[in-house]
């Protein structure tokens, strides 16, 4: 692909592709910001992961010119996954943003327990607390990641966009890395979540397979429910993100230049890539 081709990108938003085996993969141009402006069509892209991408998959992801792809899975996910399906001529970083020793029982457990272990770890609210605390946890303790992501979007020698943001469903780390970004652009915060519970839609949500092999409706209802905390986006979630950059940095522009070390010049290098307008 030539250079030429890779630097022009779509000025406005085309058709939602019907991907077979991406999930949860959308644009996120035409969100608006505080100040008028709106991202641009064709830069920023997020989804589940793409180990299981079909031929024609490919060949459309690869058709946006993408620069960059940044892959948030830790070795488990990859284990369990497979690796990303290579696209020409795009780097593929990965960056894992959660430590896979740390929760292996408690997949196991999800993937293989019965429904008296499913309870005893998720039930009676315990699963939407254990999210709540994840996402506080991507905040406080991946700081050193979220940086370098910046950084590398922000890259005057080696541009990465156009860039695909992905993690296993495209929801949780991913979903937080879109919204660290969308707020340094500026993007108001009702829209990011509005694009965030995008992710609940039947045709985005991640394939959850059992360990016998049983998947969607084959999954008994009881095990579902117990289940559904950990793979629904809720608006909870992201808040708790939201919430825990106010209590620790006091405010979105504090968190960014100094827990993220995101300086101004490199944040309107950010909107210049990145928004439409100025």
């Amino acid at each position: 692909m030539t250079q030429e081709v890779r630097q022009s990108a779509p000025t406005g938003p085309e058709p939602e592709p019907a991907l077979t085996g991406v999930r949860n993969f959308r644009d996120v141009g035409g969100l608006p910001t505080a100040d008028g402006r709106r991202v641009r069509h064709g830069v920023l892209f997020r989804s589940g992961h793409l180990a299981h991408a079909t031929a024609q998959d490919a060949a459309f992801l690869a058709g946006l010119g993408l620069h960059t792809v940044f892959d948030f899975r830790n070795p488990d996910d990859i284990a369990v996954e497979g690796p990303d399906t290579a696209l020409p001529g795009t780097r593929n970083l990965n960056m894992p943003l959660n430590d896979p020793a740390e929760n292996a029982g408690f997949w196991q457990t999800v993937r293989d327990g019965d429904v008296p272990s499913l309870e005893a770890v998720l039930g009676e609210g315990r699963g939407a607390a254990r999210m709540v605390a994840a996402y506080r946890k991507l905040i406080l303790e991946r700081t050193a990641d979220h940086s370098r992501m910046l950084d590398l979007l922000t890259d005057p020698d080696r541009p990465a966009v156009p860039a695909l943001l992905h993690c296993a469903a495209g929801k949780d780390r991913a979903g937080t890395s879109i919204a660290i970004i969308l707020l340094a652009l500026g993007v108001e915060r009702s829209a990011i979540e509005a694009d965030y519970l995008e992710s609940n839609a039947r045709h985005r949500r991640y394939k959850v397979v059992r360990g016998d092999g049983s998947t969607g409706t084959a999954i008994a209802p009881e095990v579902r429910e117990l289940l559904s905390p950990l793979f629904e986006a809720r608006v909870e979630y992201l808040r708790a993100a939201f919430d825990t950059i106010e209590e620790r940095w006091g405010s979105v522009d504090r968190y960014l230049s100094e827990g993220l070390g995101l300086t101004e010049q490199r944040r309107e290098r950010l909107r210049e890539q990145l928004l439409t307008g100025g």
